[in-house]
């Protein structure tokens, strides 16, 4: 069940990115309290007009910008209380191809939001990762853990905005999940494209997400970095309970491992979680606190670390097809796509 959201009366929040699947959520939890203000930031126009149109609210004011250009958040962030920062290049193959664009984006940018924070006295900056900054293997990853690294270095320094991070792994139903698109394979009658059946994923829905977020605002210290424990499926799995909600008979065709792909997916290092504070839900990764004596990087190790594990979607708790099946229902977008195909 969805906690009730922090207190925010008479509070500025600006969403950078906020015309995503992200925003979308945040605003539908808090367009219901007594919020003063909610700033979406993002350079796509068309989305902010068709969210414009669709709210028809006040307390929602839209400001065309990109986080790459400082001068853009300046007017955004003025007397702004709280920030979430997810405004990110997120598509692996994109920055693949475009490694230089996702850096400005996802480092330089956050860079900016961060500084212009500070400049603008805002209270508190949670930053929005992922699962592919711990070990990256492709370039969206390995700028995203970039990003993580910039918060935590920046948070060392700023005495009066707090700087706080989450990390999560796919989000059903968000742009980039796989899900959307093995319901359209379904609901066509193609056969579901599968990499490796035996690949992992962890699954969270839209509204964890935000939860996750909320929980960091409320909760983090300087420099923390917050991950939800969430539950991992294999493709394969994913793929046989898409085919038997949707009565599908197009089968499954392995495709193959794709460039940039891992295998399993990694929420935590075994370094992170050796030092992390497990909760019921989350876990909270406190930052390095050592200084700037390099020699104790090297003088000073961890003895722990040797037997420690990765946090991973493979050594999770794994659900099985009827599982699976019982959680894709509990998704919005789930049961209007059945309801489409079951249509006259």
């Amino acid at each position: 069940m969805p906690s009730d959201p922090p207190p925010l009366h008479d509070r500025t929040l600006v969403i950078t990115g906020g015309t995503g699947s992200f925003g979308n959520a945040v605003l539908s939890r808090f367009l219901d309290t007594d919020i003063a203000e909610i700033r979406i930031f993002s350079r796509d126009e068309k989305k902010q007009h068709d969210m414009r149109t669709a709210l028809a609210d006040d307390r929602v004011r839209f400001f065309i910008g990109d986080v790459r250009e400082r001068d853009s958040l300046e007017e955004t962030m003025r007397g702004a209380d709280i920030v979430f920062h997810a405004a990110a290049l997120k598509q692996v193959p994109s920055c693949e191809f475009h490694p230089i664009e996702a850096t400005k984006t996802n480092v330089l940018g956050t860079r900016n939001v961060l500084e212009c924070a500070c400049r603008h006295g805002v209270s508190k900056v949670v930053c929005l990762s992922t699962d592919k900054a711990v070990y990256p293997i492709n370039a969206m990853g390995i700028t995203k853990a970039l990003m993580e690294k910039v918060m935590v270095a920046e948070s060392r320094t700023s005495h009066s905005t707090v700087m706080v991070g989450t990390r999560y792994g796919n989000v059903m139903g968000s742009r980039g999940s796989v899900i959307p698109l093995f319901i359209r394979q379904a609901l066509s009658g193609a056969a579901l494209t599968v990499t490796d059946p035996d690949m992992t994923r962890f699954l969270m829905s839209l509204e964890e997400a935000v939860e996750l977020v909320l929980h960091a605002l409320t909760a983090g210290a300087p420099g923390e970095i917050f991950v939800q424990k969430s539950p991992g499926v294999t493709i394969g799995d994913l793929a046989r309970a898409i085919l038997d909600l949707f009565e599908a008979d197009g089968g499954i065709r392995e495709i193959g491992v794709r460039h940039g792909e891992k295998l399993h997916e990694t929420l935590l290092s075994r370094d992170e979680y050796t030092r992390a504070d497990e909760g019921e839900r989350y876990f909270r990764v406190r930052p390095d606190t050592r200084d700037l004596n390099y020699e104790q990087y090297y003088t000073d190790g961890d003895a722990n670390v040797g037997d420690a594990e990765d946090y991973t979607s493979a050594n999770t708790e794994r659900l099985d097809v009827p599982r699976i099946r019982d959680l894709l229902m509990t998704q919005p977008f789930v049961r209007r796509a059945l309801e489409t195909r079951r249509a006259p």
